[in-house]
């Protein structure tokens, strides 16, 4: 699928299919992507939370790196990373995860607790799969 008609689809999807695309994506990819600028992973701040936004492809990251953000660059974390580290160091830092904010669109906003329990899950449907 090009990343055009990729960003077109994502942009007709609801919260529950795009956070669905996002588990099911980073689990066949192994990977999530975040942006980084000289300080660090980017942070969003939404009403109520504090987010890391995350991403299923670098081309999506990208994508939403203009403006303010163009000095950004797009960072894949291995998903046994993100199990180890991130989850557990955005629990404790009480930061949510915002999943892939694209133009138009604000991204559907999740705990790291509860997106890590979806991540996994999909992965054992996955790994039934393979051994079936």
């Amino acid at each position: 699928m090009s990343d055009s008609s990729d960003l077109e689809s994502i942009l007709k999807m609801d919260n529950e299919q795009l956070y669905f695309h996002f588990v099911t994506e980073a689990v066949k990819q192994q990977q999530i992507w975040i942006l980084t600028d000289h300080y660090g992973s980017v942070m969003l701040n939404t009403d109520d939370e504090d987010c890391v936004p995350v991403w299923p492809s670098q081309e999506l990251a990208e994508a939403w790196a203009t403006e303010e953000w163009g000095e950004c660059k797009a960072e894949a974390i291995s998903l046994k990373k993100w199990y180890s580290h991130w989850t557990p160091g955005l629990e404790e830092d009480g930061f949510a995860v915002v999943i892939c904010p694209i133009e138009h669109q604000d991204g559907v906003v999740a705990y790291a607790d509860d997106l890590d329990a979806a991540l996994r899950k999909k992965e054992q449907k996955l790994a039934k799969k393979k051994n079936s």
